[in-house]
Order: structure tokens, then C-alpha cells, then sequence
């Protein structure tokens, strides 16, 4: 049985330990003073513990939810803590002003990141309703009226308790206080089995179906059946005896349909129980959204009118190197910017030493060994005899125009890690629901990257920075991309950090020549936000308002022919893991990809994060959306923590950092968007 009543008394004074060392849920951190009590699982069937806590010089009562350092290596149990500190900031942050925080947990602090991460709350009021009584009808008004409204409330934020039961439902004997938000999911996520009978809805037992707010109404229904009879209901339908019972039999028939179409919504159940709360509880206007937003539909607003003005101009589009198409057999050098084409008297090999070695086809003359000799040999480019050496993979030269991607930014935005985990997400076949397969361009060359940048980073360590070998760009990997008519693309993947786009110009004239571009924000160095400032510290570095001198640089550089870039871009706000409780990143974080493209993908995702941009770190790091026609933002954390002597404690844990390269592949349409590569970025109304 679940509990939420901490065990034990704290230990005595004399005991000593570090200060215990925070975050408030406003982001500033904190430190103080100490003593614990010995802790206890809340549920045997999950990792989370708890314990008292008298905390700072004069012992305030709090109790900790933490994870014990083996329990923290687990990545799915640091993803309950997760939910549930994101629950709880969310909670707070949505109910503050308003007269409804007291119905759940008050949040203090956290650090989820330690090696122990936990959560620290103000004591919890009452006692679950599992271990007391709510005697008389007034209380069993009250008690009802309560949870409805808690309900109601979280619906309102687009999320569902499955954790609602007698052992999380608490009871001072004026109010109720609901806990177990480790447990709650997002409307139309799909369920998972979670929760005990009778208490979780017949659907979330079986993990059938999505998420809906109405499998928290049987949770409700169940627990005020016990807290009226003293016993549990039947786990799959009504209780028989409902209507001999007055506080339940006018509210709560309907609540026990056996699916969730069938039950009422919370609101409708509030409606029931208590009308007169029902026509207080106002939603929250929509207002303050649409101001959130005002910028950003400006913006659109005018790249939607470029984008007509494009459809009715047949040269509209094309934008130097990068819009233009290379004559048949020719292939662009993303190098020298010249145009190559397969020579089989310049191909190489590597021995295993790593060096060049010519390869010489002509004693092989079966088709099948040749071909399988060519996919692992590379073509010395004499396009440019002034330029340093170069190789390129041959079946680079075989499969028609490339496809190139440039990664932008300070070598402190996780570039490197981001593309890493990007390119890893498509080798585990992340771009298949898209209809587009993949295969290596040199199978030595790919097998290379993921034994030395992806298999470490998987296990938890820390890349090193790339090293810097020669004074222009270079290949970080390239796949091949086979889309659903069966048409190969070369993609090959470049990572430009600040330095090398100011140290060499050979660098910023690659540039010319790129297909698609990456603008990795550092929130670090963009957001003053209070969370990040133990970090800032820690690190060195302060705010820059001026934004990413690396995005500058390249829009400077980049020719422009009309009032915008039409070479597809999209910026993403890296690392932020940092900022998974701060809206609206806790939302994107936690949604997964999409099964299909539709015709406003991404939209409403670029409006949030250009408006948590906007608003805190000023236009000048929103540079790239405004120059370029097409631009998505997003948000993806390569590691899904911080770091920690070199390691990521419980391994790297990629969430979204697909999704910006798959709205750069629908933008030229390798995934195929409705409207057409052509307007995709610019809305529905751009078709």
C-alpha cells in the first residue's frame, strides 16, 4: 500500500552532515542545515523514499522524496522523481494567487541532479484517508468537493493523477490534500499499466488506449465509495450497494463506467458534488497566451506573405550554392565548394593505421565485390589544387546531389553532444515512422563514430571538445537516406563551432555551399534565469545579451537575395534538461515524436520557445528566425542531466533531438510534409 507519511523521527542533534544544499521554485539555490530521519519507501513497488526533515537553524518540519545513489543510477526512476517535481513547480506556479495551492503538496526545494537527487516539501497536512475516518456528511461534502476540485485543476493543466487512492488522498478534518504525483501523465499519452485495484480505472490497469482526465474520476469515485463505507469497491464496475448510500448515489454512478468515454469529465463531476465551486473555478484565460505570442505571429505573419510572393516567381526559392542544382554526374565538394564527380583512378582506402592507401580496382571483376570495395573507398578532390587535401566517401558521389548540415554555435552549447545523440536516433531507426530508412556512406568511417562518440556518450561520459585538425570544415558523419519513393540522399553532418567561423575564413566560405542549418542556443549564456545562475558561477561565464556571435558571423556571411535566407534553418534551445521544470520547456520535453507530419508541425512548439526567448533573452538571440523564410525552433537536451566529474550519473538520455532534423528533411522534402517542402515552416495558411 502506498503511504505519503514520512517515517521515524529526525536523528539527534548531535548528528552531523553537510548542509543540504537546494533549489526554491524559484530558482534560487540555497543552503542549510540538516538533521534526517530514517528513511522508508512510500510504495514497495516503486524506488521513491522519504524521510523527515528539521531543516536549517530553526528546524523546520519538511520531508524529503529522495532516490538512494543506486536507485538514482536507473533512469526510470529518476524520471518518477522527475514527474514528480515537475508536478509539483507546475502546481505551484499555476496556483499561485489563486485560493487552491493547499490541496496539494507545498514544494520547497530540489536538486535533482546530485547523485542522490530528491524533492523536499513543507509537511503534509493530515493523514492519508487509508489510516483515518471522515465521520460526518459535512466532512464527506467537503472531502468530496476537494478532490473534485483537485481534479478539475490539474485538467486544467493538461494532466491526470493516476496515483489517487486512500494512501495518497490525506485528511486534516477541515481539508484534503492530494499526494502520489509521481504518478501523473499527460492527456492522450498512451497509457501505461500503473496503480492498484480498485483504485486505478480498469483501462490505466491494463495500459490500453491514451491518457484521459476521466480515468482519474473512477480513482475519485473509488476512493470517496471507501472513505463513506469504510470498504473497497468492485475493480471493474459500480458498487451495488451505491444507492443506499446519499452522499453517493446522486454523483457517482456514472463514475464507474467501465471505460472512460462513459464516465463524467472532473468538471462535470464538480458540477455534481458542489455546483456553487463549479461556477467559481474560472479556466484560465487565453489571453495571456495570445500576448505570449504576439510576436512571433508577427513575424510569420510576414513570412507567409514572402511565401506567396515566392509561389508566383519561378526563380523565387533559390539561394546561391544551396539552391541550385549541380549538373548530372557533378556533386558539390562541401570542402572546396567545387564541382566533383566520381574518377575511379582517385580512390582510396585507410589500412589500419588510418592512412590513404590507392586503391586499384581494376583486378576486381565481380560487380557484387567491386561495388562492395567502392562504398568503402574515398575520392581524393582535385577540384581546387590550392586547397588542402581533401576525401570524400565515394557513395557520396553516387547517389545524386548531397544533402549538407551545418551545426552553429559556442563550443559550449552542446553541439557535439546534440548531433551525436541526432545521428544515433536515426541509426536506431528513429526516422521510420517518417518513411525514410538509412544506411552508412563508409561503413569503416560510421562504425568508427559510434565506437568513439556514441557508445561513450550512451553510457554516461562526457565527450571531449572536437579536436581542430585542419583550418576548414570537416565531416563529422554522413548517412545515406532512402525516402518513402525509394530516392537516396547523401546527408552529411558538420559541427561549426564560434572559433572556427572567426580563425579562418576557409570555414565561412564552406558556408556558401550548405543545404540546412542548426543554430544551437545556449541557455546558459542566453536565459538570466535564477536556476541557472549556480551554474553561470560554477562556469565562469555571465548573460550575453548580444547575443551568439557564431549566429551572427554566419548570417553576415551568407548571401541574401530577397528579404530573407531561403536556405531551410532551425534553431534549437540546447541543454534543456537545465530549464525541464521552467515552461514551456517542461511541456516539449515530455512530448514524444509525432507518428505523422502534419500541416502545422512544430508551430505551436517554435511560438512557445521563441516566446521564453523573447521574453528573457532578447531579440538578438532570435536573429536566425527573423532572417531566414523557413525556421522551426525546438527544444531537445542530448543528456538529459548535468554532468558530473566527467560522467552523466544516470547515462546520457536524449529527449527530443530528432525533431529539428526532421523538420529540416520535410523543408526539403525527404520526409514529405503536406503543402510541400516549400511552405512547410510558415504554417498552413503558406500552402
Amino acid at each position: 500500500m502506498v503511504t505519503t507519511t514520512p517515517p521515524g523521527r529526525p536523528e539527534s542533534p548531535g548528528a552531523q552532515h553537510p548542509p543540504l544544499v537546494f533549489t526554491d521554485p524559484g530558482g534560487r539555490q540555497h543552503s542549510a542545515p540538516a538533521r534526517f530521519g530514517p528513511p522508508a519507501h512510500r510504495d514497495a513497488a516503486l524506488p521513491l523514499r522519504a524521510r523527515r526533515v528539521l531543516l536549517g537553524r530553526r528546524e523546520v518540519q519538511c520531508v524529503q522524496v529522495f532516490l538512494s545513489r543506486a536507485d538514482a543510477a536507473h533512469p526510470a526512476a529518476r524520471a518518477l522523481l522527475d514527474t514528480e517535481a515537475g508536478t509539483a513547480l507546475h502546481l505551484a506556479r499555476a496556483l499561485e494567487g489563486t485560493p487552491y495551492p493547499y490541496l496539494f503538496p507545498s514544494v520547497l526545494g530540489y536538486e535533482l541532479d546530485a547523485p542522490e537527487p530528491f524533492l523536499l516539501y513543507a509537511a503534509p497536512r493530515g493523514r492519508p484517508v487509508g489510516h483515518t475516518q471522515v465521520t460526518s456528511a459535512a466532512d464527506h461534502r467537503v472531502f468530496a468537493r476537494d478532490l473534485a476540485l483537485a481534479l478539475c485543476l490539474l485538467d486544467g493543466e493538461g494532466l491526470v493523477p493516476r496515483g489517487v487512492s486512500p494512501a495518497t488522498v490525506h485528511w486534516d478534518g477541515t481539508a484534503l490534500q492530494l499526494w502520489g504525483l509521481e504518478g501523473t501523465a499527460r492527456v492522450g499519452r498512451p497509457r501505461s499499466p500503473w496503480g492498484r485495484a480498485p483504485y486505478c480505472s480498469p483501462e490505466q490497469r491494463r495500459g490500453e488506449g491514451h491518457v484521459d482526465a476521466r480515468d482519474a474520476v473512477w480513482s475519485a469515485a473509488q476512493v470517496l465509495y471507501q472513505v463513506v463505507t469504510g470498504r473497497a469497491g468492485p475493480a471493474d464496475r459500480a458498487p451495488e450497494d451505491l444507492a443506499r448510500h446519499r452522499a453517493l448515489a446522486g454523483a457517482l454512478p456514472r463514475a464507474f463506467a467501465p471505460a472512460a468515454a462513459g464516465r463524467p469529465t472532473p468538471a462535470a463531476l464538480l458540477e455534481l458534488l458542489a455546483p456553487e465551486d463549479a461556477r467559481r473555478l474560472l479556466p484560465v484565460a487565453a489571453g495571456a497566451a495570445r500576448t505570449r505570442h504576439e510576436a512571433f505571429d508577427r513575424t510569420l505573419e510576414a513570412k507567409r506573405r514572402a511565401s506567396e510572393a515566392l509561389a508566383g516567381d519561378p526563380a523565387g526559392g533559390a539561394d546561391g550554392a544551396a539552391g541550385a542544382e549541380a549538373a548530372p554526374g557533378d556533386v558539390l565538394c562541401p570542402y572546396c565548394l567545387e564541382e566533383i564527380r566520381l574518377d575511379l583512378s582517385h580512390l582510396y582506402v585507410t589500412d589500419d593505421r588510418n592512412q590513404y592507401q590507392p586503391l586499384d580496382l581494376s583486378g576486381i571483376t565481380n560487380p557484387v565485390r567491386r561495388d562492395d570495395a567502392m562504398r568503402a573507398a574515398v575520392q581524393r578532390c582535385a577540384a581546387d589544387p590550392a586547397f588542402p587535401d581533401h576525401y570524400i566517401p565515394v557513395p557520396y558521389l553516387t547517389h545524386g546531389r548531397p544533402l549538407t548540415v551545418a551545426m552553429i554555435g559556442q563550443s559550449s552549447a552542446g553541439k557535439s553532444h546534440l548531433l551525436t545523440q541526432m545521428i544515433a536516433e536515426i541509426t536506431d531507426g528513429g526516422l521510420k515512422r517518417y518513411g525514410v530508412d538509412w544506411q552508412s556512406v563508409n561503413p569503416e568511417q560510421h562504425a568508427r563514430f559510434v565506437r568513439e562518440r556514441v557508445q561513450p556518450l550512451r553510457s554516461g561520459k562526457v565527450l571531449a571538445h572536437t579536436e581542430r585538425l585542419h583550418e576548414f570544415a570537416q565531416f563529422v558523419e554522413s548517412l545515406l537516406l532512402t525516402d518513402a519513393h525509394g530516392r537516396v540522399r547523401p546527408v552529411a553532418f558538420f559541427d561549426l563551432g564560434g572559433e572556427d567561423l572567426v580563425r579562418t575564413d576557409e570555414a565561412l566560405r564552406f558556408l556558401l555551399g550548405v543545404d540546412a542549418l542548426v543554430f544551437v542556443v545556449d541557455p546558459v549564456l542566453a536565459l538570466p534565469l535564477p536556476q541557472l545562475d549556480a551554474l553561470r558561477s560554477h562556469l565562469r561565464v555571465e548573460v550575453d545579451r548580444d547575443g551568439d556571435t557564431a549566429f551572427d558571423t554566419v548570417l553576415d556571411r551568407l548571401p541574401r537575395k530577397g528579404p530573407y535566407l531561403e536556405t531551410p534553418a532551425v534553431m534549437v534551445l540546447g541543454k534543456a534538461d537545465l530549464l525541464r521544470f521552467q515552461p514551456p520547456v517542461d511541456r516539449w520535453l515530455e512530448e514524444g515524436p509525432a507518428a505523422a507530419i502534419g500541416p502545422d508541425q512544430f508551430l505551436a512548439e517554435s511560438a512557445d520557445v521563441h516566446a521564453l526567448l523573447h521574453r528573457h533573452a532578447g531579440q538578438a538571440w532570435l536573429r536566425p528566425f527573423d532572417t531566414f523564410r523557413r525556421c522551426t525552433l525546438h527544444v531537445a537536451s542530448a543528456t538529459g542531466g548535468r554532468e558530473s566529474g566527467g560522467r552523466y550519473p544516470a547515462g546520457a538520455r536524449p529527449r527530443r533531438v530528432l525533431e529539428p532534423l526532421v523538420s529540416l528533411l520535410a523543408m526539403h522534402g525527404i520526409i514529405e510534409a503536406p503543402g510541400g517542402a516549400a511552405s512547410f515552416g510558415v504554417g498552413r495558411e503558406a500552402q
